[in-house]
């Protein structure tokens, strides 16, 4: 009888601890909830699913059906990028697949192609006297479902499918790969530095290392950009032989210049290295810390458009994760590999992302906790 209250006191220890920290019981208990309710509703409660098109028209065309698979199509006027937009936009309604609005992005072939290597469209569709022609990556799977419901729609419409051709878009910056290796860069240096530089400070404040590092004769600014040091070379060996693998298989090159692509880089660091030192500056507690970097990568690693566009978010939602580090490093890499950009495209993002790390840094160094 003894043994068996000691065990159950030993359990409810674990349970008294647990609840006894405040924190611990935010990341783990509430701060999945809120995820899962903020995800949820971005997904979820969409009223329809919006499918992007690039639309190049032919001024003149006898091609009826098509014509008339537009001929109930709102017109809508927007403004991205500074650039104002025409679109297209057409709603069906399947028994099975619910509601989906196609968007025609009426445009030329040249920005047609910037826009899908930006991931604003996964399809172009050019419209010829005669015939239409689809434009896309085959091994994208979200442009072949799109191809696959828009081709069915049309021919519900009775357009043959004799006048249309698939023209598939394998060239270098028109790829899925294309597009995903740069965010897998500045993926690798975000988790890099953050996982790197806090959690280690934060293990040496838990540990009890800190307060002996901080007796030797050392300037406390040195130690803390030693970290960004060690780790800047870490993720450049990360970037390096991930872009080696993907130069060596999948034939992926740097279209733009060395230059820029090493600015960019740089800024990069700096502004995560700065975040990493912020997140650290004050907990003691290992757990309460993998909370607080779980918080900061999360939201960007899901909006950021590493693995697939964030364009697919709602309107509201993109001018916000524009303005996320990890986004502004990403479509900066991305510009470099696929655009051909130069310093002159990529100063403004990496200034900001600079600024942002030394500032983050200092207010991290004002208010660090040193024992």
């Amino acid at each position: 009888m003894l043994r068996r209250n000691s065990f159950i006191q030993l359990i409810l220890i674990h349970y008294r601890e647990f609840i006894r920290e405040p924190g611990i019981l935010f990341w783990s208990i509430i701060f999945p909830v809120a995820i899962a309710w903020v995800l949820g509703i971005a997904f979820s409660k969409q009223s329809e699913l919006v499918q992007q098109v690039a639309l190049i028209q032919s001024p003149i065309t006898k091609y009826a059906p098509f014509r008339e698979f537009l001929s109930d199509t709102r017109i809508v006027r927007k403004e991205e990028d500074g650039k104002e937009l025409v679109c297209y936009e057409k709603t069906i309604i399947a028994d099975k697949l619910g509601k989906t609005a196609f968007r025609f992005n009426l445009t030329d072939w040249d920005e047609a192609i910037l826009m899908l290597k930006r991931g604003q469209v996964n399809m172009i569709l050019k419209e010829y006297p005669d015939s239409i022609e689809y434009f896309f990556d085959p091994v994208n799977p979200q442009a072949k479902m799109l191809f696959i419901m828009l081709s069915s729609f049309m021919n519900n419409h009775e357009m043959e499918y004799e006048a249309a051709s698939i023209n598939p878009l394998t060239q270098k910056g028109n790829r899925y790969i294309d597009f995903l290796i740069p965010g897998l860069i500045a993926l690798g240096v975000m988790n890099s530095l953050l996982w790197g530089i806090s959690y280690a400070l934060i293990e040496m404040r838990s540990k009890k290392l800190m307060r002996r590092m901080v007796a030797t004769p050392m300037l406390k600014s040195e130690f803390l950009i030693s970290f960004f040091i060690a780790r800047l070379s870490i993720t450049i060996i990360e970037a390096t032989l991930l872009y080696t693998f993907s130069y060596l298989y999948f034939n992926i090159a740097v279209q733009g210049t060395i230059f820029a692509l090493i600015t960019i880089f740089l800024a990069g660091n700096i502004c995560f290295s700065g975040l990493a030192i912020l997140i650290s500056s004050r907990t003691a507690n290992s757990r309460i810390g993998t909370g607080l970097i779980n918080v900061v990568t999360m939201p960007m690693m899901i909006l950021s458009g590493i693995f697939f566009s964030y364009h697919n978010f709602p309107d509201f939602a993109i001018p916000i994760i524009k303005k996320m580090p990890l986004t502004m490093m990403a479509d900066s890499v991305r510009s470099v590999f696929i655009e051909g950009a130069g310093l002159l495209q990529v100063a403004g993002n990496s200034a900001i992302l600079a600024g942002l790390g030394i500032c983050c840094f200092l207010i991290g160094l004002r208010f660090y906790k040193w024992y």
